[in-house]
């Protein structure tokens, strides 16, 4: 076996590419999480009427040419648009996590770890139920995955009792939240990304809580508030 240099003397080849397969992966999880978190972020913008619907007036590419009235966003439109963009964010983390999956466990549906096997079938089976119609999404569970519960820790969990044929829900695994934390689950426990402390973010000038799809605004306090 042809091997290479490395830090501790030579390395065999295969597990160089094991190795660059597995920080490949590790960046296509984090790049499925920001962009569920900038479409988060994009959505409740939109919501709140603090997004700015700018275009250019006039924009190319290669040998094709648009202009502002093509591809301008009404309000209405620019509504519709975020909850779809979030929600294929939510769906792009399945397919990243998935992906990360099987790169790195071997026969990752019978793994002895039932986190790890929960992992790889709940991702699994969202992004099936997303690639098929990813505009109305219906579960395809697999002869052999259905009447099963797929569980792990308590990030997630799936029951796939007549599911088969059902449109797709968010109650059935959980929601977005459950998805952002199986994607961090197996970048930082799977596949071993070192956790590193996180830059400080200032806080954002509007103050927001949100349960679901309910956002609330802190309001501000009044000049009297602030004197008393």
């Amino acid at each position: 076996m042809e091997a290479a240099e490395g830090a501790h003397g030579p390395q065999p080849l295969s597990l160089m590419h094991q190795m660059a397969d597995v920080a490949t992966h590790i960046a296509f999880l984090f790049a499925a999480e920001l962009q569920f978190r900038l479409a988060s972020a994009v959505q409740l913008a939109v919501t709140m009427d603090k997004q700015p619907l700018d275009l250019p007036l006039q924009w190319s590419h290669g040998k094709h040419l648009v202009r502002y009235q093509e591809v301008a966003l009404r309000k209405d439109q620019a509504h519709f648009a975020a909850w779809n963009m979030h929600r294929s964010s939510t769906f792009l983390m399945a397919v990243a996590v998935k992906d990360a999956i099987k790169a790195v466990v071997p026969d990752p549906k019978n793994a002895k770890n039932s986190d790890v096997r929960a992992a790889y079938q709940v991702a699994r089976l969202i992004r099936n139920a997303f690639a098929h119609n990813p505009f109305s999404p219906v579960w395809s569970i697999d002869p052999d995955c259905r009447n099963q519960i797929f569980k792990v820790r308590d990030i997630i969990s799936l029951d796939t009792t007549n599911l088969q044929g059902a449109m797709f829900d968010w109650r059935h695994y959980g929601g977005p939240l459950a998805l952002l934390r199986l994607c961090r689950y197996v970048r930082f426990e799977i596949l071993k990304d070192p956790k590193r402390k996180r830059r400080i973010i200032p806080m954002p000038k509007d103050i927001y809580f949100q349960q679901g799809n309910l956002i609330l605004k802190r309001a501000k306090k009044s000049v009297a508030e602030d004197e008393n």
